[in-house]
């Protein structure tokens, strides 16, 4: 019988449109700015609770946590009431409105405050007791520790309190940003009135007892003992309203605005329009007002109405306010709870100031704080100073901290009849104050100062030399990533080139001619300079990776930085993320970017080092199919940085310096196991581990081993 046989029904072949590619703008592939700042300060605070630091690195990170919160607040939280204020309803690129983002904040900052003092009060602090540091509390005080503190307070606290009444006959007092002081309810001549006692933040915190006070000896080393400074007024208190019934006391805090806004077009002089300024800013609108849980609500209302703020910006605690003042506690001497000091290299050390010059002539040399120390960058300062073929010195000056012996050597540099000229940042937010007080010495020595560009604050560091050679005029320069501080270049990680590059130096002494003088260029041979070729320089870096990447020839980004926020660098980064660009963001602090979304940053990681030192310093690494380029400097990828400030990249041309930056710089902190954590794609950072058998790497640890076994 012969098989029968059917045909296969036709199957209809149905094509699916192509896929849209995804919209890059979409909110949901943004993080928001101040949330995920309020990441970054978390991962601050989790440093305070890591017991692999010492336990007063641990307080210090406690301390910093604070300081951050406040700052936050002083700024950001600011900013953002000021524009619901006005009803300026702003949408951020994640999508959320200002009373979003208010709200969102609000239930964040007051969840981390109780992290923090849940981590002082059940942590650290019996930590601290049993390691022979124990802080008081009025119910432990003993009869003879009242007697020894209201002795110290009739001579040492009284003296210096001032009572400010508040009632029709006296003006609610003037209240300085981030004090503490006391609402005091007073009873006098048979009515109820009020009273506000500020706690003087020229004394301590913490009181120390005497050791015949302090308690149980410790086994191994004296006991000290403390109490807060609040405690011994607020039991006092009624010392300062003799002949009255001082009813209740209750503690409050504030924080206020200080985001300086100048109307920079309209100004005449910028040094008093700043200085004015800064005098506004001392009645700045309050972001936070802090006070105890037990205040009663009356006398909230009073202080709520004479500081003209709502609910929303009032939190209640049972807690300590004003955390970080713990700093305090860093300077006791126990150094067995402190890292151990380490010396820092030191480029240059014993040799003659002509020999200086000499050396950058013929080779770059790259030092990196604070492994490497900042002594470097003042002998090459010196030398200028010193050398009498030295003709001219310019320099931008941003923070430069308390008693810079560089502003010492400029004026030392006039004074010898060098031509010098120098950029004050006036505008440099919480060192206006300072930076005018810089100002006005270098102009008084005769010093060419300019206060900075009308809407534009100058970011960048730079020091340029012009000397006077046998064949002719040899500029040098110092081009770095951190500012121009002794003191912080002790605790950040910062970068600083020498060189004597002639491609380089032109751009610098054309960036300085912008600065002092009046230019329109548009691009620059070597530099990337903001806002003029940065934000288009580095838009096309990264394009020329993406060319590479779809020629098959290698391709990787890795950026070193603090924050990456602009909207735009972001896209440009998920383009080449979406083309197959392996990119590495090492971002300290805030990251708008949302990593490892399918489709649109597959390739994308995201880590933030935090750790004994504060990651500071900037590179940008393309790998440009096989020719690495690297760039160092002062900007971050935040549209302040690209649009709103002077800043400058320099590429690295030297290949031993590019090779360290990257495969021993770049290469310890992708490597890090130990203080390193990992961005998700929903947001959250989550710890890198080491594989299973591997030990951890603490990258900073590596890298001071390196440059101490280093020979020059």
């Amino acid at each position: 019988m012969a098989t029968r046989t059917s045909a296969a029904p036709e199957i209809e072949t149905v094509v699916s449109p192509p896929a849209a590619p995804p919209d890059l703008n979409d909110p949901s592939l943004y993080i928001n700015r101040e949330l995920s700042w309020l990441a970054f300060n978390q991962r601050v605070l989790d440093q305070a609770t890591d017991a692999t630091h010492p336990l007063l690195e641990r307080v210090k990170f406690l301390a910093i946590a604070g300081s951050n919160l406040d700052e936050f607040f002083m700024v950001r939280v600011a900013t953002l009431l000021k524009k619901f204020r006005a009803g300026m309803d702003d949408v951020s690129p994640d999508g959320l409105h200002t009373e979003q983002q208010l709200v969102a904040i609000r239930q964040r900052a007051s969840q981390m405050l109780d992290d923090m003092a849940t981590c002082w009060q059940e942590l650290l602090r019996p930590l601290l007791e049993s390691d022979g540091i124990r802080f008081l509390e009025p119910s432990d005080y003993t009869p003879e520790i009242r007697a020894h503190l209201a002795h110290y307070f009739k001579t040492d606290v009284w003296p210096v309190l001032t009572p400010l009444a508040f009632d029709p006959g006296h003006p609610f007092p003037y209240i300085s940003n981030l004090s503490h002081s006391f609402a005091v309810v007073v009873r006098h001549n048979g009515r109820t009135k009020f009273a506000r006692v500020k706690v003087p933040d020229k004394l301590p915190r913490f009181i120390q007892l005497p050791d015949r006070l302090a308690g149980p000896a410790h086994p191994d080393k004296p006991t000290l003992a403390f109490v807060f400074i609040e405690d011994v007024i607020k039991a006092n208190i009624q010392e300062l309203f003799p002949g009255t019934q001082v009813k209740s006391a209750h503690l409050f805090r504030i924080v206020r605005d200080t985001d300086m806004v100048i109307q920079e077009d309209e100004a005449d002089d910028l040094l008093e329009t700043v200085d004015r300024s800064l005098r506004k800013l001392r009645y700045g609108a309050l972001s936070l007002l802090q006070v105890e849980a037990s205040m009663p609500r009356r006398v909230l209302d009073i202080l709520a109405e004479n500081f003209e703020v709502d609910d929303d910006v009032i939190l209640r605690t049972s807690d300590r306010l004003g955390i970080a003042d713990w700093s305090e506690l860093t300077a006791l001497h126990r150094p067995a709870l402190k890292d151990a000091p380490f010396i820092a290299r030191q480029l240059w050390a014993g040799q003659d100031t002509e020999a200086i010059f000499d050396e950058i002539r013929y080779q770059d040399y790259l030092v990196h704080h604070p492994f490497e120390s900042f002594a470097s960058v003042e002998l090459f300062l010196r030398a200028a100073v010193k050398d009498p073929h030295v003709v001219a010195i310019k320099m931008t000056l941003y923070r430069i901290g308390a008693n810079s012996p560089l502003i010492d050597l400029l004026i030392e540099a006039a004074e010898a009849g060098k031509q010098v000229a120098v950029l004050v940042e006036l505008k440099a937010r919480f060192d206006e104050r300072n930076n005018i007080i810089w100002a006005n010495r270098l102009e008084e020595a005769g010093i060419h100062v300019v206060y900075g560009l009308v809407n534009l604050k100058t970011h960048c560091k730079l020091c340029l030399v012009v000397r006077q050679e046998p064949d002719g005029i040899r500029r040098y320069a110092h081009i770095a990533t951190g500012n121009y501080n002794a003191g912080t270049s002790k605790v950040y990680t910062d970068l600083g080139l020498f060189t004597s590059s002639g491609a380089v130096l032109d751009d610098v002494s054309e960036v300085f001619n912008y600065l002092t003088g009046y230019s329109n260029r548009k691009a620059y041979r070597e530099l990337l300079v903001a806002p003029v070729s940065l934000r288009t320089g580095m838009r096309a870096l990264i394009e020329r990776e993406i060319a590479h990447a779809n020629a098959g020839r290698p391709a990787r980004v890795i950026f070193k930085n603090n924050a990456v926020t602009d909207t735009g660098m972001i896209r440009a980064l998920y383009a080449a993320s979406q083309a197959g660009v392996a990119i590495d963001l090492i971002t300290r602090g805030v990251c708008c970017l949302r990593p490892g979304v399918p489709g649109v940053s597959a390739t994308i990681n995201v880590r933030s080092v935090v750790g004994r030192c504060l990651e500071h310093s900037r590179i940008y690494y393309f790998e440009n199919g096989g020719e690495p380029e690297a760039f160092i400097g002062s900007a971050d990828l935040m549209e302040r940085n690209l649009d709103r400030r002077v800043e400058v990249l320099c590429p690295v041309r030297d290949p031993d310096i590019r090779h360290h930056l990257r495969h021993v710089v770049l290469d310890a902190l992708l490597r890090d196991t130990y203080r390193a954590t990992r961005l998700l794609p929903d947001g959250e950072y989550v710890r890198c581990v080491p594989a299973p058998g591997d030990a951890p790497v603490n990258s900073q640890a590596l890298l001071l081993e390196h440059y101490a076994q280093d020979e020059l």
